[in-house]
């Protein structure tokens, strides 16, 4: 297949991998890879789902998707399209090859039945010409654990805790987090040889830090959650001035969660605790004694596009009785383009291409981001994306799309 520029898009061999995960590299700054992320990227690619643009023989460009399963409201699992490994030759810019990419990668899903994609975006400004919306956000925190404290809740001591090797209780925490899998929108159901990502801790990428740890979360004998988190120790004019990262914490009850946050702002030595992407409504927010000393700062996360809008609205429920019809515009996908009547609440939803009246009229990209419930249909109407026809229409909507847990996309792809 040719693009625009008349370089050729193809599907990836297995070995051309190497040139084309060298190639991803560079476009992403050159900086130093480990074999083992190598090692492990190899495994996970589909490779009948992974793209290499080429100009003669020379590689100037790269794309794919991971054949995903994520959580809507509701608590089903939808397959999605995990857009993925995306670059194009600083030598090849504005030629139509991520055009030609992003085009087959949206075919190839609409062939696939998947109603979703999701992507995370390096540059926020480039995907929302192909309809993605910023559906998930996360939290970042850096907590002066010498100045706060928790407040933690009753049962928070009766889980024993434990260090453990990482990789000697993985199946166990994968069941914990599996479990709470259909709990929260924008979570995956994670694919065979996905929980080995967790894992992966190339010692040239830890800046000075320990080895990934572990600490569990036991009730008798079972793991009920889990923390995975580095340490580096650090000195200053005042003594001890080391840190915590929290990697990744999760747990299947308030106790176990609340046993393991105290257990990461007391263990010995350390003074900050640092933590990325964590979900927006996270539990500690409302157990620390100075929410300002933890400098929370909240960003973008997944991206959302919708593949199959009749199919992606059925599946998800809605929080209150909805009976709206969008006028949908898409660019680059048309077959979503025109009038869906949607119906639903929170028992079950069908959503249909009606004639009737348009009652709202927004962009595939606007209903993307309002999908998961993490942005409001109001918000996005005080910005100018979407248009009442009805009046009422556009409160009615908004709040049917809400979802009582903030969406979380929890990993990167």
């Amino acid at each position: 297949m040719g693009t625009e520029s008349g370089t050729e898009l193809r599907t990836l061999r297995p070995e051309e991998f190497d040139p084309w995960w060298d190639h991803l590299v560079r476009a992403f700054g050159g900086g130093a890879a480990s074999a083992e992320e190598r090692e492990l990227d190899k495994s996970l690619t589909e490779f009948d789902r992974s793209l290499a643009a080429w100009d003669g023989d020379a590689l100037v460009g790269t794309s794919g998707a991971f054949s995903f399963r994520m959580t809507v409201p509701g608590g089903a699992v939808v397959p999605t399209a995990g857009v993925t490994m995306v670059s194009v030759a600083a030598t090849h810019r504005r030629r139509g090859v991520l055009t030609s990419m992003m085009r087959r990668l949206m075919d190839d899903a609409r062939e696939k039945g998947e109603p979703l994609a999701a992507l995370f975006a390096s540059e926020p400004a480039i995907y929302g010409r192909f309809g993605y919306g910023a559906a998930t956000s996360q939290l970042i925190a850096e907590i002066d654990t010498g100045r706060v404290t928790l407040a933690v809740p009753e049962g928070t001591d009766e889980p024993r805790l434990r260090y453990a090797a990482p990789a000697d209780v993985l199946a166990e925490c994968e069941a914990v987090y599996a479990a709470l899998v259909p709990r929260r929108p924008g979570m995956l159901a994670r694919q065979p040889g996905w929980e080995r990502a967790a894992l992966l801790d190339p010692e040239n990428e830890r800046e000075g830090a320990s080895a990934l740890q572990c600490v569990v979360a036991e009730r008798d004998g079972e793991i009920t959650g889990y923390a995975r988190f580095r340490t580096k120790m650090g000195w200053g004019r005042g003594g001890h001035d080391g840190t915590v990262t929290l990697e990744d914490l999760a747990a299947l009850d308030p106790g176990s969660e609340a046993a393991l946050w105290r257990f990461l702002f007391g263990i010995d030595l350390m003074t900050t605790l640092k933590m990325r992407a964590r979900p927006v409504d996270d539990a500690w927010q409302y157990l620390v004694s100075d929410i300002r000393r933890c400098l929370p700062q909240q960003r973008d996360a997944g991206y959302v596009r919708l593949v199959d809008v009749g199919a992606a609205l059925t599946a998800r429920t809605y929080l209150t009785p909805v009976d709206v019809v969008f006028e949908v515009e898409d660019a680059f996908c048309p077959w979503t383009a025109g009038r869906w009547r949607l119906t639903g609440d929170p028992k079950g939803a069908s959503c249909e291409r009606t004639a009737d009246a348009a009652d709202l009229a927004l962009s595939v990209r606007e209903l993307g981001a309002a999908y998961l419930g993490g942005v409001t249909l109001l918000s996005l109407a005080a910005a100018g994306r979407v248009r009442e026809l009805r009046p009422g229409a556009l409160a009615e909507a908004s709040v049917a799309f809400g979802s009582p847990v903030a969406p979380w996309l929890p990993h990167g792809f």
